[in-house]
């Protein structure tokens, strides 16, 4: 009886191992270049799928190389999600054998051109028109300028914009529902946080709009789509990706005390000291950020807030 019994429970143990293994190899994996796009597809999906980010939370997305391991993992996604407008995203299609695997969240967004560099306006109501000029409306997916976006200087910091993040948000449902047309799940998170980007758009303007500051400074310029999006002028402090000048920084000073600006951003990746000198000339807060953190609702939440001084 006591050997009947142990084969019992060999049996019963190989068999729920089984059915454990045949759940988690009929899972679908999805992958997503960085961590803000990780939000955006869980926020529609909720935690149906395995949801792996490429870069690493700390790692720069400017010098980010996949590992063998992760392109391996790319070629068994059921989808890959990505800006479309980062360079080494724009280098794994050359290394993704099905590229219908790939979801740009760029398409139809209406990209800015320029270094990442100042986003030029003397009032709220000329802002938009004024760049305009310097935009380029990119709505096909083999799009030249997306597939060489940074190197050829569109600003692919899409995420940190409700506007932006309402299609990114379109592109991401679009795809999974052509792939599960029958889950009214995924339709109903979908318009939920549609809902929820509406209203953090409505907010953003309502702040920025009562807001005695009509610019705001930042060390490298993340906040273009944001600052084009509210009539906000953004002062960068970086120029073309080089070390400011001392000139360069005393017309920063001059030009953000004549346009009331509340706080120096800088990003989580430059060192604190380097911007706390010129805040203090400023005489202004310095505030760190992290444009690459997940969640995006409350990382623009906190952004407005900080450049409106609320």
């Amino acid at each position: 009886m006591k050997i009947f019994h142990s084969i019992c429970v060999a049996v019963t143990a190989l068999l729920l191992a089984a059915c454990g293994s045949e759940k988690v190899s009929s899972q679908a994996d999805f992958v997503v270049t960085i961590q803000p796009l990780k939000y955006i597809v869980e926020q529609i999906t909720g935690d149906d799928f395995r949801v792996e980010v490429l870069v690493p939370a700390g790692a720069s997305p400017e010098s980010f190389e996949p590992t063998p391991k992760q392109i391996i993992g790319l070629n068994e996604a059921k989808m890959i999600f990505s800006t479309g407008l980062i360079t080494f995203e724009n280098s794994l299609t050359q290394r993704i054998e099905n590229q219908k695997l790939i979801i740009n969240l760029s398409h139809g967004i209406e990209l800015i051109e320029g270094s990442c560099s100042h986003n030029h306006s003397d009032n709220h109501s000329d802002n938009h028109a004024d760049n305009h000029a310097t935009e380029h409306h990119c709505e096909e997916d083999n799009c030249d300028h997306a597939h060489h976006a940074h190197s050829h200087g569109i600003d692919p910091h899409i995420w940190t914009s409700p506007r932006e993040l309402k299609a990114m948000a379109r592109n991401a449902y679009e795809a999974i529902i052509a792939e599960w047309p029958d889950s009214t799940k995924y339709t109903d998170a979908y318009n939920d946080f549609i809902h929820r980007l509406n209203e953090l758009d409505v907010k953003c303007m309502e702040l920025c709009e009562a807001s005695s500051a009509k610019a705001f400074v930042i060390y490298h310029p993340a906040l273009t789509y944001f600052s084009r999006a509210y009539g906000i002028e953004q002062i960068a402090i970086e120029s073309d990706g080089k070390e400011p000048s001392a000139k360069h920084i005393a017309h920063i000073i001059e030009e953000a005390g004549a346009k009331g600006v509340k706080c120096l951003l800088y990003q989580t990746q430059y060192p604190r000291s380097t911007v706390e000198i010129i805040a203090k000339d400023m005489n202004i807060e310095c505030q760190e950020f992290n444009p690459l953190e997940e969640d995006v609702i409350r990382n623009i939440t906190n952004i407005t807030n900080y450049i409106t001084g609320k």
